[in-house]
């Protein structure tokens, strides 16, 4: 038996772990903002009558769903770094790591996102496009205001079960050695020497924000058919 006790959970620990949090959540969040909207200009390309355009988006989202998330977190940690020199005058001074972390997970994300708004572009009747056009709309327009405002709504459900995936997916980041929540607790407890109570505490905390996540989704008005 391990005798669980919770007197480890010193201030300074709390104070690591919430910080890391911070992190993680900061990673999901960028990740989601950025792959909605890069996602969203994927699947339109992806269903777009020009063969180049289709062909591109095609590639990046089968490119990125191939390559395990570790090796693009990788990837991005040796490129990053030497674009911040090259582009930002004080490049040397930011977190590249976290700027790496932030950039694999919103591009990896991105070829996620992609193909569940491609299913849910796909999911809007066509009528709705042609309703449109007769109302005087430019195929952008319509695009824009009546079938991804659809779209997002038929495919809520996925985009938030999508977000708890990709929450839980932030530990990956041990890879390049960002203090993420996951690393952060591994630390203090290799540090204390309690490194099984450290580990059931972080898969306690995950546990209950991906269950609540969960349930809330479930809880979701499913749309109208």
């Amino acid at each position: 038996m391990l005798g669980l006790e919770f007197d480890f959970l010193t201030p300074e620990a709390a104070r690591a772990m919430m910080h890391g949090m911070v992190v993680s959540l900061q990673v999901a969040g960028t990740a989601l903002a950025v792959g909605l909207v890069w996602g969203t200009i994927l699947a339109m390309m992806r269903l777009s009558s020009n063969r180049l355009v289709s062909l591109f988006a095609a590639t990046y989202v089968n490119l990125f769903r191939s390559i395990p998330l570790a090796m693009v977190l990788l990837g991005f940690y040796l490129v990053v770094p030497q674009l911040l020199k090259s582009l930002i005058p004080n490049g040397n001074t930011m977190d590249t790591r976290l700027m790496s972390a932030l950039v694999g997970f919103a591009l990896f994300e991105s070829a996620y996102y992609a193909e569940i708004m491609r299913a849910g572009i796909q999911s809007v009747s066509a009528g709705q496009m042609d309703a449109a056009s007769a109302l005087g709309m430019r195929p952008l327009q319509a695009m824009r205001f009546v079938v991804l405002p659809q779209a997002l709504r038929n495919m809520l459900p996925l985009l938030l079960t999508q977000l708890i995936v990709l929450f839980q997916d932030t530990s990956l980041v041990y890879v390049i050695s960002l203090a993420d929540f996951f690393t952060s607790a591994e630390g203090i407890g290799e540090r204390d020497g309690r490194i099984e109570e450290m580990m059931i505490v972080a898969g306690l905390v995950y546990f209950i924000i991906c269950f609540a996540a969960s349930n809330a989704v479930k809880r979701i008005p499913r749309p109208a058919r």
